[in-house]
């Protein structure tokens, strides 16, 4: 088979890896020291306001986990971390609804 290519050749890149680990409820994070490795911000069917979600990679007491939800203002502010500061430490607060980074 003269002029076949081999798939390496393509140069082809592996895909990066996906979230990994159980989802964890926004609420069981509240107030817990936690790593977020990193995160995608998608459309949600079900978040009213933005239409949009974020889904939060961490790692919590040594395990990682995927956390998400529809908070305008986590998406605001995890958004402004340069993307070379990740992983970072912080806390997720609930400040009357208003979902914070600590």
């Amino acid at each position: 088979m003269s002029g076949v290519k081999t798939f390496k050749e393509f140069g082809i890149a592996v895909p990066q890896a996906g979230f990994v680990g159980d989802k964890v409820k926004i609420a069981k994070v509240f107030n817990r020291k936690i790593m977020i490795h990193k995160y995608q911000i998608v459309p949600s069917k079900y978040e009213k306001g933005s239409g949009k979600r974020i889904d939060i990679q961490i790692e919590m007491n040594g395990e990682k986990c995927i956390t998400w939800c529809g908070s305008v203002n986590l998406m605001e502010m995890i958004e402004q971390v340069p993307k070379d500061c990740f992983p970072f430490e912080a806390t997720i607060v609930d400040d009357n609804g208003r979902y914070l980074l600590t």
